[in-house]
């Protein structure tokens, strides 16, 4: 996976395939306020329309979500906004910022049958990047098996970076102060159909300001694929191979445990253990497919970190996953 150029970070020529998105993802979490978020944007200006989700970690086990929908029928990277959310770009490649000021719907993840409540969230938050972005650019041929049926349906070309959070996150006047904080941003373009892959599981980690991973293991009727990067000792190296085992809950579906060897392209073993600390999940029933996005604590070489841990299952009329979880 080679370092991208900046205008990458800038909007992409839109094809004809009606699911052609352009999206945006950030994520991030403090340990010393053990708040943080995840939240995506995505311009689908052939379908008309720019819809955003923000969930934000709040201390404990509460969480709030905002998510809104606005018309889009044209292509657009300075007008990320919607729903009282909104993410500007800096400076490409290095500085984003995403605020919001909106109602947002807050549930415990430790009773889930309870009903939401109603908050109102605020954010100011600035990402500056830590390493240089690292992708693919979706230019030239798709490839074949694996590789052009992901290419069809997550995306042509796509992005990850590594960063720090800081700022102010704040639920019905109470606030926190993020200045420990690190996360990740990825960007993809091209089509999305959310029912396409049978599984992923996606990884990001930081530990501390000098290591990071991300990366993802695709599963689809071809085959896996197996795409992602570290980042350590000042330069990165492409994985070639992510081979997952998974402590599970009670339910057989949700993640508790990653343990992942991650195999770069110089033939390096990295050994990283993910205890996953608070789930949510994020169900696409009409696709029959459910998104299980986790906030992990990382362990890395004697060393502690944070990030995620998501998992991706399309399911079977019983609810099931179609590809087993390992």
């Amino acid at each position: 996976m080679p370092v991208l150029e900046e205008h990458h970070d800038l909007a992409h020529p839109v094809e004809a395939d009606r699911a052609w998105s352009e999206s945006y993802y950030f994520n991030g979490y403090d340990p010393a306020t053990d708040s943080g978020l995840f939240t995506r944007i995505g311009v689908r200006p052939n379908e008309g329309t720019l819809d955003v989700d923000l969930t934000v970690w709040l201390p404990g086990t509460r969480v709030a979500r905002v998510s809104a929908v606005r018309p889009q029928h044209e292509m657009t990277d300075s007008d990320l906004q919607v729903g009282g959310v909104r993410y500007e770009r800096l400076a490409p490649m290095r500085s984003w910022r995403i605020t919001a000021d909106a109602e947002a719907a807050v549930r415990d993840l430790d009773d889930p049958a309870a009903p939401s409540a109603t908050g109102r969230v605020e954010l100011d938050l600035v990402f500056e990047a830590l390493m240089p972005a690292v992708g693919v650019d979706g230019q030239g041929r798709s490839g074949r098996g694996a590789s052009a049926l992901t290419g069809q349906n997550v995306g042509k070309g796509h992005l990850e970076q590594a960063g720090r959070w800081t700022g102010t996150i704040a639920l019905d006047g109470r606030r926190w102060a993020v200045q420990d904080a690190r996360g990740n941003r990825d960007k993809s373009w091209g089509p999305r159909r959310w029912g396409g892959p049978l599984m992923w599981r996606w990884f990001a980690v930081n530990v501390g300001d000098d290591v990071h991973f991300g990366g993802i293991r695709i599963g689809t009727e071809q085959g896996d694929l197996h795409r992602g990067w570290v980042w350590r000792d000042g330069r990165h190296s492409s994985i070639r191979e992510w081979d997952v085992r998974t402590e599970l809950a009670a339910d057989g579906l949700t993640q508790r445990v990653s343990h992942v060897r991650a195999t770069d392209k110089e033939d390096r073993v990295h050994e990283l253990r993910g205890e996953v600390l608070r789930v949510v999940p994020i169900e696409h029933a009409h696709q029959g497919s459910v998104l299980l996005e986790g906030l992990a604590r990382w362990t890395y070489e004697g060393r502690t970190g944070y990030g995620i841990a998501e998992y991706l299952h399309r399911l079977d009329g019983s609810g099931r996953p179609v590809v087993p979880v390992e």
